[in-house]
């Protein structure tokens, strides 16, 4: 029995979608089961709650043998421990109740780094793998720099100004993932029962880009021209705000920003290993493409 969060999520969807496909028993916690997929539902176990939840995640474990592990965003967390650690924390002594054997986490890049106890949401993942490693299962972190999935949130902009912003310098050469490469790697693993003990993999994507960079295969992809623009932290973390972001989770993103920008997600080299298939260039087309004409 594989247990799923966030199945409606941007990366649990997929993960499930994965799964499905491979007559695996599943099982999956939703807040709102009418969100899944309808083709799902019949073969599909649900427990109904959130999975900070102490009751749920109990009913959820019970036979389990292996648990996707994705803490969902929460704006509005009144800290970014609460929001990593926090939420963890019920699922954590779950885990010390049940046989759950081995746990597959969605997580951040960092750890080692000069800049991972000041990095915002990233100090906060990296906490919540110790709290999980904690409990004596096998775990695999999936440390993840940022998601090229991200920048689908700037369509709008992308359309009607020709530009997406951030505060990292336009420059500064990154990796960047796509999440269905997470997806599959968290597949992967979860329907693999060889692994055992604690151990951080990272998912690197298949090039280091810099914003400018993405700019121009952006630009090759629409067919227009299209800039990257780099703005303040301030400005930055006033934007969150403005979206009605609370305050510590408004600076933990800018937390972040400001230590990707100093090179958080440099310290892992690159190998064949760490590499995901999916390019910038190709997701552009999959993705971006028809998020920005939608």
């Amino acid at each position: 029995m594989i247990v799923i969060t966030t199945p409606t999520g941007q990366i649990g969807g997929q993960v499930l979608e994965n799964l499905l496909a491979t007559g695996e028993s599943l099982r999956v916690i939703a807040r709102d089961p009418s969100t899944l997929p309808i083709e799902a539902l019949s073969r599909i176990e649900v427990v109904h709650g959130s999975h900070d939840d102490p009751a749920v995640v109990n009913e959820a474990f019970v036979g389990a043998d292996a648990l996707f592990w994705l803490a969902p965003p929460d704006p509005h967390a009144p800290s970014v421990e609460a929001a990593f650690v926090g939420f963890t924390r019920p699922a954590a002594e779950a885990l010390k109740n049940h046989d759950v054997k081995r746990v597959v986490g969605v997580t951040a890049l960092g750890r080692g780094t000069p800049w991972a106890d000041r990095a915002g949401y990233v100090t906060g993942s990296l906490a919540m793998d110790d709290l999980i490693a904690s409990t004596g299962v096998s775990y695999r972190a999936l440390t993840n720099p940022s998601f090229m999935d991200n920048i689908a949130r700037q369509a709008e902009a992308i359309n009607h100004q020709g530009m997406f912003f951030s505060p990292i310098a336009g420059e500064r050469r990154l990796p960047s993932v796509a999440t269905r490469d997470i997806a599959a790697a968290a597949s992967r693993l979860l329907l693999d029962e060889s692994w055992s003990g604690v151990e951080e993999v990272p998912l690197l994507g298949p090039e280091d880009l810099s914003f400018n960079d993405m700019a121009e295969i952006i630009s090759e992809v629409l067919g227009k021209e299209v800039r990257f623009v780099q703005t303040t932290f301030e400005a930055y973390k006033d934007r969150f705000i403005s979206f009605g972001m609370s305050e510590a989770m408004a600076q933990g993103m800018t937390d972040m920003a400001w230590a990707k920008n100093e090179g958080l997600d440099n310290g892992v080299i690159r190998t064949p290993e760490n590499s995901t298939p999916t390019s910038f260039r190709q997701w552009s087309e999959a993705v971006l493409k028809s998020a920005v004409t939608a």
